[in-house]
């Protein structure tokens, strides 16, 4: 056979006797363990040094679908895709309209695996337009209050696989960025709640969220982020707080979306904007020598 290449990994006909020996050897175990055990044996690891399991089950599972691989039936029949909502609470909605000066202090608080979790999920879920979604992958959550009030809430999750711009402006090769992506964080979500009118607010969160980030990262994955990103839809967002806070436009998406191998055209243009956490992060993420 040609070999394929699935998850970024190259799979030879050698590797598919291999890996069907692991399979059939680990069979009962079903599908999670098998993919947990064929990435030790193969050491696929994520940089903060747990396994790529998530990646290895596609893996199978798209040399199955090929006619590949003798895979095991899941233990499941039928995966949960109506996950339940997030939990509802209600926090005040009294207006806060007010200069920033005159808002209690500020802060920002990295509450992922922090009873502050669900509240996160909850506003995010009933507040923001593209709802809660659980995240797969390396990812932190924020919240912002002005004293013990919320006021904003802040996600942070894994960098898109592939933007024309963002490659361009750093210079990556596709071999090099394959290698370094993970050292760019993307901004999936950004709250600030819909009664609270402060100008420069959003950017004053920001800033503060910034100076944070990679020394959270570093605590909970063991190595840090060189650059931020995020996407802005030109018909819904002018990105002002993007450019308040020093972000840089590099560019605009194509209007397309990655769903498993196909790139699904929905028409929606972003504007790109990259935050560099480090003066020298194009020599970092191109992993070159000083």
């Amino acid at each position: 056979m040609e070999p394929l290449v699935i998850r970024n990994r190259k799979v030879t006909a050698k590797d598919l006797k291999f890996i069907q020996a692991v399979v059939h050897k680990h069979w009962d175990k079903g599908r999670t363990q098998i993919s947990k055990i064929l990435c030790s044996k193969w050491n696929w690891v994520q940089p903060s040094g747990r396994l790529k399991d998530m990646a290895c089950r596609e893996l199978l599972l798209t040399l199955h679908r090929k006619a590949l691989l003798d895979y095991p039936p899941p233990f499941q029949k039928t995966h949960n895709t109506n996950r339940p909502a997030p939990r509802k609470f209600r926090v005040s909605e009294n207006p806060i309209k007010c200069h920033i000066k005159e808002l209690d202090t500020v802060i920002v608080k990295m509450v992922r695996h922090t009873k502050l979790e669900p509240l996160y999920d909850s506003l995010v879920d009933q507040y923001h337009y593209l709802g809660y979604v659980q995240i797969v992958g390396n990812h932190l959550k924020y919240m912002a209050f002005a004293g013990d009030t919320p006021v904003a809430c802040i996600g942070w999750g894994s960098a898109a696989w592939a933007v024309q711009s963002r490659e361009k402006f750093v210079g990556w090769t596709k071999d090099v960025k394959n290698k370094q992506l993970h050292f760019v964080a993307n901004n999936t979500r950004y709250l600030v709640l819909p009664w609270v009118t402060v100008k420069c607010l959003a950017s004053k969160v920001m800033a503060l969220n910034i100076k944070r980030i990679s020394s959270d990262w570093v605590k909970i994955y063991n190595y840090p982020l060189y650059m931020l990103e995020t996407f802005v839809e030109q018909d819904r967002f002018k990105g002002t707080c993007y450019k308040a806070s020093n972000w840089q436009r590099v560019g605009e998406t194509k209007g397309t979306s990655k769903k498993g191998h196909k790139h699904l055209k929905h028409g929606k243009i972003k504007d790109v904007y990259l935050y560099p956490l480090d003066k020298n992060f194009k020599r970092l993420l191109r992993n070159e020598t000083a």
